[in-house]
């Protein structure tokens, strides 16, 4: 099995959401945006997807 580094930047994954929440007609606040992205974090290493450097 090949290892990659994959870098996952919360601040990428809020501004994601508010584009594509945006896009679809939703208007989300700072707060909520930075909720999801931490649910996606976790959810990625919950799945194990991603794996939190120590």
């Amino acid at each position: 099995m090949k290892e990659i580094e994959v870098i996952i930047d919360t601040e990428e994954i809020a501004e994601f959401f508010f584009q594509e929440l945006i896009r679809r007609g939703f208007v989300p606040t700072e707060s909520e945006l930075e909720e999801l992205a931490d649910i996606t974090f976790e959810y990625l290493l919950e799945k194990s997807i991603i794996d939190e450097e120590k």
